[in-house]
């Protein structure tokens, strides 16, 4: 009942006061038709394990060096642009209605990637990092893709056993370094738990995979079959 009238109040409240695209400022939805159509990802080469950008098709240097044990990763798009702004303002501005369409993104890039897998989660955040942020960005993203492809969605599955040093900046030994061990699977038996099944990693942004590849190694300790990641951006370069 409290989720019913929830609902009920808020379609109320947007019929009398619309949202505003956050880019273009519109009334009509938090992000117009318009502006949505320009976060649509970019027809350039990469890397068919890791998804960095090339400058021709094939592997990158980094997979043949340092392959991920990811079965792989994919992004939507390139974080720069109106992309990047949406990120920013969900990541640091509190902007959490951003999350819906930013999720719908996520659930397109999945279907048009041909990904199967039978459950989401997002990458967790330390609880220190939680209460000052007071949300998980990726873990509202990630409850939204599983909602509109229709796969379980969990996120008491990993956690941040210990506070880790942003990786912006930061070369890609450092990153790797920086979140080995960092996570740790909450699954009271630590093998077989996860036996056959096919897992997703949601996250916001990546640069190296180095994360994602941290969270996957506690799921592939649990007996996990598979794991992809899937991150609505990833620089450039990097």
């Amino acid at each position: 009942m409290h989720i019913f009238v929830k609902n009920i109040t808020s379609t109320l409240l947007d019929f009398i006061f619309p949202p505003q695209c956050f880019l273009c400022k519109r009334s009509g939805s938090v992000i117009c038709m318009t502006c949505l159509a320009a976060l649509q990802p970019l027809s350039i080469p990469r890397c068919q394990h890791c998804h960095t950008i090339l400058t021709t098709k094939g592997t990158c240097r980094q997979c043949w060096e340092h392959p991920l044990r990811l079965s792989g990763l994919r992004t939507f798009s390139a974080y720069r642009g109106p992309l990047r702004t949406c990120i920013h303002a969900l990541k640091y501005e509190g902007r959490k209605q951003l999350a819906e369409p930013l999720g719908c993104l996520l659930a397109e890039a999945y279907t048009s990637y041909n990904l199967r897998t039978d459950i989401v989660l997002p990458v967790p955040l330390h609880t220190t990092r939680l209460q000052e942020r007071g949300y998980n960005q990726s873990a509202l993203l990630a409850a939204v893709c599983a909602r509109q492809l229709g796969i379980v969605y969990r996120d008491d599955l990993i956690i941040r056993q210990r506070p880790t040093r942003p990786q912006v900046g930061l070369s890609l030994q450092e990153r790797s370094r920086n979140v080995t061990g960092a996570f740790q699977s909450t699954c009271i038996f630590t093998t077989g738990a996860f036996a056959k099944r096919r897992i997703l990693i949601i996250d916001d942004v990546c640069t190296t995979g180095s994360t994602i590849e941290a969270c996957a190694n506690a799921l592939f300790a649990a007996g996990a079959h598979s794991i992809w990641g899937l991150v609505l951006a990833r620089p450039d370069t990097g």
